[in-house]
């Protein structure tokens, strides 16, 4: 066997409302479920969404799990760490990124230099961290892989 891509990414969320429009508003992910309806025409009304950027038919399906569903533990646990966004191709793309969230009153959690990439971390309302991250034009990390494990420098846009 042979992984060809990371195909898609399922979270639970508590509020299903609240999170279709962190990503779909504030990202600016394209929501392609619930839009559709059944074989009668009527909409589907699970309490889930699912979104994607063209590439797949969903790269992240979101279910809703309630309000008093467990939080992520904060600090050093097992599990996922976070998931990466790609968001353009150059810094000023990254910039537009930061400027959106800034209005949006999302809290950036970091910023950093990869040199394979520039990345922003953010929290989800769930308090999953996201990766929004631009490849550096240039950086030739296939010819030097090592690259991907360069020391990690303040990102300064």
């Amino acid at each position: 066997m042979e992984i060809k891509e990371l195909g898609h990414l399922v979270l639970y969320v508590r509020d299903i409302g609240r999170s279709v429009a962190f990503y779909r508003d504030v990202l600016g992910w394209r929501q392609v479920f619930p839009e559709a309806t059944d074989a009668a025409g009527n909409p589907l009304r699970l309490p889930a969404a699912a979104f994607s950027s063209g590439r797949t038919h969903h790269e992240l399906l979101l279910i809703e799990v309630g309000e008093n569903a467990t939080a992520v533990p904060a600090g050093r646990r097992l599990g996922m760490y976070h998931f990466g966004l790609k968001v353009g191709d150059t810094d000023d793309d990254l910039r537009e990124a930061l400027a959106r969230l800034q209005a949006a009153g999302v809290t950036l959690v970091g910023a950093s230099d990869h040199t394979v990439t520039h990345s922003l971390y953010i929290l989800d309302p769930d308090g999953n961290e996201i990766e929004l991250y631009i490849d550096v034009p240039g950086v030739d990390w296939k010819s030097d892989p090592a690259l991907i494990a360069a020391p990690i420098r303040p990102l300064r846009l």
